[in-house]
């Protein structure tokens, strides 16, 4: 392969800082195919080898084409497009390389299979692409949609020495497990459609008991809107601090929406994280970015602990009101309130029966009520998470 003309790409220049791509200019094919093979085994690549890792850092390394997109909410100018084309143009003998159709690195067959995130997506726009023009429109169709690196390829992350760390492995949680709650359920995704419609759309707080889904309804709705952009990103509570580094690192990403997920939050009253929270979310110098949402869940409505000397007339504290006003503030600062009640019996038992439906499993109505209920009653009560464990050991007896 003659690819002289690599040198002379301009928007996709950081191309040339890949070792696989300097090795397939400079050093030879034994150096190159030693290299694929390695990040073949490592990413799960599969078939024609270079054209897979050409695929991969066009949609995983951010370049020029990419970038700009992602700042200017999808948008590419008719110039850079046109540069972009012609870098294609020189890209195109790796794309569509045929003359060594024989070598191994052609059709490759790794140990591991591991696809990227989109990538049927990206194959099915790339494979209706022939020219440099198509392939540009595949990938610019590419980037508008998913965004580019990891953001493309996780919903959800976590906040790491200032980074985004992408989580692999995020819970398939959706909405038609999420037995019972259809109130709660449409309060939480008709203002996160507002949201991710640029619409007017408030921080929200999911109290209540324990178990009832919670959380869950938090990474449903990632999984439902993950291609209307929304990722998740969880805080934990000692992160706190970080918090407006994490938001002034999500301003890069206007094109995206993110959740902050701050799950099973509470403070006792010796703790003064809270005000952290309070002047992030609202009532700071530095506004939230208009593409950022946070979300909470807590089994305390005033999300500090509050006790009733703090009510007492005879306490210390020469105004009263003012402590009163200072604990409940933060919870005062989500403007979507959801409270999710311990289900009765008959919606515990519809949960269990559900989730053994899902697993092929079908009991009698008696039996099914027999069973749910000896178990509740031998557990910590009654909620989703007690007829998960149910469910959990039933399959497990089986």
């Amino acid at each position: 392969m003659d690819l002289i003309e690599l040198e002379e790409l301009i928007v996709l220049r950081n191309l040339l800082e890949d070792e696989v791509i300097r090795a397939l200019m400079h050093d030879g094919t034994d150096k190159a195919i030693r290299m694929l093979v390695e990040r073949a085994e490592l990413f799960g690549m599969r078939g024609n080898l270079i054209r897979c890792w050409l695929i991969r850092l066009l949609t995983q390394q951010p370049n020029l084409v990419s970038a700009t997109m992602e700042r200017s909410r999808g948008k590419i100018g008719d110039s850079l497009k046109k540069l972009f084309i012609n870098d294609l143009e020189k890209l195109m003998p790796l794309l569509n390389e045929t003359s060594h159709k024989r070598m191994i690195i052609y059709n490759y067959k790794p140990t591991i299979e591991r696809k990227i995130v989109n990538q049927s997506d990206l194959d099915a726009l790339l494979s209706r692409a022939a020219t440099s023009k198509q392939v540009a429109d595949a990938l610019i169709e590419y980037y508008r949609r998913f965004g580019y690196g990891d953001i493309a390829s996780y919903r959800a992350f976590k906040w790491s020495s200032g980074n985004l760390v992408g989580i692999e492995h995020f819970d398939d949680q959706n909405f038609d497990d999420l037995i019972g709650y259809d109130h709660q359920k449409k309060l939480l995704i008709e203002n996160t459609e507002a949201f991710l419609d640029g619409r007017g759309a408030n921080n929200v707080l999911l109290v209540g008991a324990r178990g009832t889904g919670k959380s869950s309804s938090i990474k449903a709705l990632v999984n439902r809107y993950y291609e209307r952009s929304l990722r998740l990103i969880q805080l934990m509570k000692p992160q706190l601090s970080e918090l407006p580094s994490l938001m002034e690192n999500l301003r890069q990403y206007p094109s995206r929406k993110f959740i902050i997920f701050l799950d099973d939050l509470s403070f006792e009253e010796s703790e003064d994280e809270y005000k952290l929270l309070k002047s992030s979310i609202e009532g700071g110098v530095e506004t939230r970015p208009s593409n950022v949402l946070i979300c909470a869940t807590s089994n305390r409505r005033h999300l500090i602990q509050e006790t009733w000397r703090d009510r007492q007339d005879g306490q210390e504290e020469l105004y009263k009101d003012d402590s009163v006003n200072e604990t409940i503030s933060l919870s005062d600062r989500f403007g979507l309130i959801i409270h999710y009640y311990a289900p009765n019996q008959d919606e515990y038992l519809a949960i269990i029966q559900h989730m053994l439906e899902k697993n092929g499993v079908a009991l009698d109505a008696e039996q099914l009520r027999l069973e749910g209920v000896r178990w509740e009653m031998t557990h910590s009560g009654r909620n989703g998470r007690t007829a998960q464990q149910f469910v959990t050991s039933y399959l497990g007896r089986k």
